[in-house]
């Protein structure tokens, strides 16, 4: 089962992941009620109808049967167009519509949110310059902005995801192998005819590490491999100063593991305690939220998640091309980690001998 471990399971997850990993909203379902049925509000659906974000689902004129669509989750949001929309705005030169959105998951409703204001602002600001026989392009006592995005000019959310997603399969490969591997020992009963060879302690620690170092190593040039030839993800920065990052991180990943492993006696014990870290460590580390947007304390905690620290210069390093002294910090960060967990694995070792 070790290879389909290594080489399947990975591939699989990436293709997955990527996919599915996405904080972009494609499809909002939009319950329309319009009271007014005039041109107007007409023009207005339509630049709803026109967006690839939007699919409307029900169109109707009742308050209540769009809030049933809502409870039933066949719709996202409902919008609302009052009576005398198109008259008010002609009359009293404003009007009002409802918004009323879905906010079990308050970061998607934020999206929705914000996308259905920026086409309605849009659409304002067009009925403005027409009314007022002003061409589209004039903006009276305004601000032109021309802005492009640095380093996703596409804005294409893979190219966000691919890099931390690998770091998460990488992590999750080592720490579960390496977990499993001197408990594994405990289990057959070979630990102890290691015990009383005159092998030192440190140099069993290193010799049970070595071989999974390197094929996490592998793994992660594998998977660099597959993301720039499905998914062509932009590889800007060295990609020596990144395996020598992850040649550091990995000491620290497969020490976790191995302390673990010298902690517990079965190999079901290793792989509980390691996924609970690992799934605290994930959570934290800023792959699907940034850390920037976390309470105090947990910021606090990042400081000991080496998950954080290897998303965040992989960021750098593939999309940025941040050189050595950008992640400088880092890596005096992860070097030192590395070290005293190293160094805690072989005492834990030598303490139950």
């Amino acid at each position: 089962m070790m290879l389909p471990i290594i080489f399947v399971m990975p591939l699989i997850q990436l293709l997955i992941l990527v996919q599915a990993a996405t904080f972009e909203m494609k499809h909002i379902r939009m319950h329309l009620i319009d009271l007014d049925r005039s041109s107007t509000s007409r023009e207005l659906i339509s630049k709803f109808q026109g967006s690839p974000f939007y699919e409307i689902t029900n169109f109707s004129f009742s308050e209540k049967e769009g809030e049933e669509d809502l409870k039933k989750s066949n719709a996202d949001i409902i919008f609302q167009i009052p009576k005398n929309f198109e008259k008010d705005l002609k009359t009293n030169k404003k009007a009002k519509v409802q918004l009323v959105i879905n906010a079990i998951n308050s970061a998607a409703a934020g999206v929705i949110n914000a996308y259905t204001i920026s086409i309605i602002s849009d659409y304002n600001r067009q009925i403005i310059y027409e009314w007022n026989n002003a061409p589209l392009n004039f903006q009276a006592s305004s601000i032109n902005v021309n802005y492009s995005y640095w380093f996703n000019p596409e804005l294409n959310y893979t190219n966000f995801m691919v890099p931390g997603i690998l770091v998460l399969l990488v992590t999750l490969i080592g720490a579960l192998l390496s977990g499993m591997n001197i408990v594994r020992e405990k289990e057959i009963g070979t630990i102890e005819q290691i015990n009383v060879t005159p092998i030192k302690k440190y140099q069993f620690i290193i010799g049970k590490l070595l071989p999974f170092w390197f094929i996490a190593l592998f793994e992660l040039g594998f998977g660099l491999t597959i993301g720039k030839l499905l998914f062509n993800i932009p590889i800007v920065g060295s990609l020596w100063l990144l395996f020598g990052f992850a040649a550091v991180y990995l000491i620290v990943v497969l020490s976790i593991g191995l302390l673990i492993s010298t902690i517990n006696n079965t190999q079901q014990q290793s792989m509980f305690v390691t996924f609970f870290f690992m799934i605290v460590f994930i959570l934290l580390s800023g792959l699907f939220t940034p850390v920037e947007s976390m309470p105090d304390w947990a910021q606090k905690v990042d400081i000991i998640n080496p998950v954080a620290y290897f998303i965040k210069v992989m960021r750098m390093i593939l999309l940025k091309g941040s050189g050595f002294y950008d992640i400088r910090k880092e890596f005096i960060s992860i070097s030192i980690y590395a070290l005293v967990i190293l160094s805690f694995a072989v005492w834990r070792y030598r303490k139950t001998a």
